[in-house]
């Protein structure tokens, strides 16, 4: 046939000996790379801005993924993103579980979520 149809797996498996490179001195290819890098450097660029990942359209993937830790729904407001980290925090901060490296570790996490949705709703708001 024309065109050979592979899952991932058999294309991965076909690809895995392929050097893109082959042929080239070692200026060639640093040469080639720099160029298909800056070629592609505005798909790079929108991964910036959130739409690199799949988000409910309002929000991007790590806000989605911060709401999660936060155990709220996409469609909440930061007032309660901010109540439900407060109460996280309450419940797992160190001084309260000393010791306690689970708790620790939720507390990091839940703290990464409140600030990835606080630096969120600043850009939202410096937008208008």
């Amino acid at each position: 046939p024309d065109r050979w149809m592979f899952c991932e797996e058999h294309a991965g498996e076909y690809n895995r000996g392929y050097d893109y490179f082959e042929g080239l001195t070692k200026e060639e290819a640093e040469e080639r790379e720099a160029n298909e890098r800056r070629d592609s450097s505005g798909y790079k660029e929108s991964a910036h801005y959130g739409w690199a990942g799949s988000g409910d359209g309002s929000r991007s993937r790590d806000e989605m993924h911060a709401l999660d830790i936060l155990g709220l729904e996409s469609d909440t407001n930061f007032e309660d993103a901010k109540k439900a980290w407060r109460k996280i925090a309450k419940e797992t901060h160190p001084d309260v579980n000393p010791g306690n490296a689970d708790a620790a570790k939720a507390f990091q996490a839940g703290q990464a979520a409140y600030d990835v949705l606080r630096v969120a709703e600043e850009r939202r708001a410096w937008k208008g």
